[in-house]
């Protein structure tokens, strides 16, 4: 039992290579923005540590950047991460076998990228948490890792030239955004929300055009689903 527990958490290493190999280039990209946002190298890892969410991180470097109030920070990423509301649903059908005491861990290294494995392949697996695991664990360390190396990339090498960095974000969101897109309506709600945001960016401050724009294009995207 012991030696199928330890294969399964192997194959969730392995399975998680490709994660490794993207989130490298954007944890290095984001250490250097954090650090040239203002954060140390202790902050720079400890949001990697405790927050796990690249997108949230980026956009939370930026709002700091912008000297956006902590309110509309904390309310931008939770927003931003709403989705994980779903994804955790899903996969507490596949782990509902976890030990009781791995379940906060379990949860907390849900990503997009690991779900998107995990949901095609954990079936396969007896034991499958302890894939889960070792997929998760895998993802998650590469990520804090890639991180701090930017962060030192950014501490010690001042005159490095990032200004090709500040498109990281975009271009993040724009792949984000077009996995997501399966259906017209999907093309019509993401063309709604970037005018809105647009829009409001004009009558707001700070990053509230965010924060309006996802609201108001969720709900209309609820009710269009509904009908």
């Amino acid at each position: 039992m012991l030696s199928e527990k330890k294969s399964e958490f192997l194959a969730g290493t392995i399975s998680a290579l490709p994660i490794v190999m993207g989130y490298l280039p954007i944890g290095i990209a984001y250490g250097i923005l954090a650090i040239r946002s203002g954060l140390s190298i202790f902050q720079v890892v400890s949001m990697s540590l405790m927050v796990f969410a690249g997108s949230s991180q980026f956009i939370a470097i930026d709002m700091i950047k912008a000297n956006s109030d902590l309110f509309s920070i904390v309310l931008t990423t939770f927003l931003v991460n709403l989705r994980h509301l779903l994804l955790s649903a899903s996969m507490a059908l596949k782990l509902k076998e976890s030990p009781d005491f791995l379940i906060p861990i379990l949860s907390f290294l849900i990503t997009d990228e690991s779900f998107a494995i995990s949901i095609v392949s954990i079936d396969k697996y007896r034991y499958k948490y302890y894939y889960f695991l070792g997929l998760g664990l895998t993802a998650y360390a590469s990520w804090v890792l890639s991180s701090f190396l930017g962060a030192i990339i950014g501490f010690f090498i001042y005159k490095l030239d990032i200004s090709a960095l500040d498109f990281v974000l975009p271009a993040m969101f724009i792949v984000l955004l077009v996995l997501q897109i399966k259906r017209k309506m999907d093309v019509l709600i993401a063309i709604i929300s970037g005018v809105l945001s647009i829009v409001f960016s004009y009558l707001t401050s700070g990053n509230w055009n965010i924060i309006l724009a996802t609201v108001l294009t969720a709900t209309l995207g609820v009710i269009l689903d509904d009908d």
